[in-house]
């Protein structure tokens, strides 16, 4: 039984997974012809699945309410016919610990608490405390890798998490700060917050409910 997904779920999904993003960026998430992609999503606008639009100087697709609900439909039809429900959930319940622990690192990458100011910024000039966090990164890292590769054993389109994870942490440990919680790069907090989207939406649970 193939374990790749339809052209059309992972259209939606990567809108789902990306938030707000422009045809290209939707068409790299899954290595998509970028054509097939923009046809794609106009098939997508077309039956209120998504839609276009533009503000402050840049553009891109979301997804509708009926959109997601399709998404949502897509996926527990594909789960359901790799008979991977079980597995998923599992990996998830082991995900939720590290997920706490990813949070608290980035906190104390944005945070360096002083006497005076428990929510001060932290500017990065102490050397120790950001290596002590670059370690618990490290160490989550090292987590994710057996999890991601369960995952990828149930669906092709959940794999790579670990390796983007690891690339980011890498570039962080190289004086690139941004790569642990930046937003605008393919950051270590960016890859978890899309991999936690990518658990809820296959599992079909509330972000913050348990399995």
């Amino acid at each position: 039984m193939t374990r790749d997904s339809a052209p059309g779920l992972l259209i939606l999904h990567a809108v789902r997974i990306l938030g707000f993003a422009d045809t290209p960026m939707i068409a790299q998430r899954y290595g998509l012809d970028a054509a097939q992609a923009e046809e794609l999503l106009l098939d997508a606008e077309a039956r209120g699945w998504a839609g276009h639009t533009a503000f402050a100087g840049s553009a891109g697709w979301s997804l509708t309410e009926a959109g997601r609900a399709e998404n949502e439909r897509l996926l527990a039809a594909e789960l359901a016919r790799v008979g991977g429900a079980e597995e998923v959930r599992n990996v998830y319940r082991e995900f939720l610990p590290l997920n706490a622990l990813l949070l608290r690192a980035c906190t104390d990458w944005q945070l360096r608490p002083t006497a005076g100011d428990r929510l001060a910024v932290n500017d990065h000039r102490d050397p120790a405390w950001d290596a002590r966090v670059l370690r618990e990164l490290d160490g989550i890292s090292r987590a994710l890798t057996p999890l991601a590769d369960r995952l990828a054993s149930v669906l092709t389109r959940l794999r790579g998490y670990d390796t983007r994870f690891t690339a980011a942490l890498a570039r962080a440990r190289a004086g690139e700060s941004a790569w642990v919680d930046h937003t605008d790069v393919d950051s270590c907090h960016r890859v978890w917050f899309q991999l936690h989207e990518d658990l809820i939406a296959t599992l079909g649970i509330d972000r913050h409910a348990h399995p």
